[in-house]
């Protein structure tokens, strides 16, 4: 599923724990990933969401709210991943909005 060079981003803001820099190509991210679930365990919950129009994962830490992950996909390859914990940026995202057809 990972696209060989595969970019991993963290946004923290400087409020929440965060990966400091890219992490790139998919060993590492893979390795990067399943350190983060293994120190989390079950505390750790995700579901599906559309953020901006584009593929994301919503994540939950003890029951509440911890960001989202923003997914880019390219060639049915995921080629990038942005996991923003910023709150700063996050306000307004555990609110839905509904469409609706003119």
């Amino acid at each position: 599923m990972l696209a060989p060079e595969v970019v991993y981003l963290g946004d923290g803001g400087g409020i929440k724990q965060a990966v400091p820099r890219p992490v790139v190509g998919a060993g590492e991210v893979a390795r990067l990933l399943a350190a983060g679930i293994g120190k989390v365990g079950n505390a750790f919950a995700f579901g599906p969401a559309v953020v901006n129009g584009n593929p994301a994962l919503l994540v939950h830490l003890d029951g509440e709210f911890d960001g989202v992950v923003a997914v880019r996909v390219e060639d049915a390859r995921i080629t990038g991943l942005y996991f923003v914990r910023n709150p700063e940026k996050l306000s307004r995202i555990t609110s839905e909005t509904p469409l609706t057809l003119r």
